[in-house]
């Protein structure tokens, strides 16, 4: 792909894509937002591992770019639901190959990760001796 020159300030389309889910969650909230709106609970279930306030911060962020939209029913206990826009939905199908390729590569990828891991715990046990 040819890059243009851009009065944005991004260097290519990637770049303007990878701004908007730069961070460890985002792509993982628009992947569980693709099958319709989702409460915050549902969310955080989904995205194992994300604390409450990391959360919070992706989805407003998503927000704020126009990819996510929050919805509060002003009701007690709180309801509030999260649901893509357009934008947003365009986003998620730009996402799909990726998810293809990670679901087709998984155990090749973990296998990749796990030698990582063995070597780095290595290389940090032979300067732990050396020192």
């Amino acid at each position: 792909m040819k890059a243009s020159p851009s009065p944005s300030g991004f260097s290519c389309g990637l770049d303007a894509t990878l701004r908007v889910i730069a961070g460890k969650w985002k792509p993982l909230i628009i992947y569980f937002l693709i099958q319709g709106p989702n409460r915050y609970g549902a969310l955080k279930r989904a995205v194992r591992g994300v604390s409450d306030k990391m959360l919070i911060q992706q989805l407003k962020e998503l927000e704020a770019d126009g990819i996510v939209t929050r919805r509060d029913y002003q009701e007690v206990p709180p309801r509030v639901d999260y649901t893509l826009t357009p934008l947003g939905h365009s986003l998620a199908k730009a996402l799909e190959p990726l998810c293809t390729w990670g679901a087709d590569n998984m155990a090749e990828v973990a296998r990749i990760f796990a030698e990582r891991e063995a070597w780095q715990a290595g290389a940090a046990e032979g300067a732990m001796a050396r020192s």
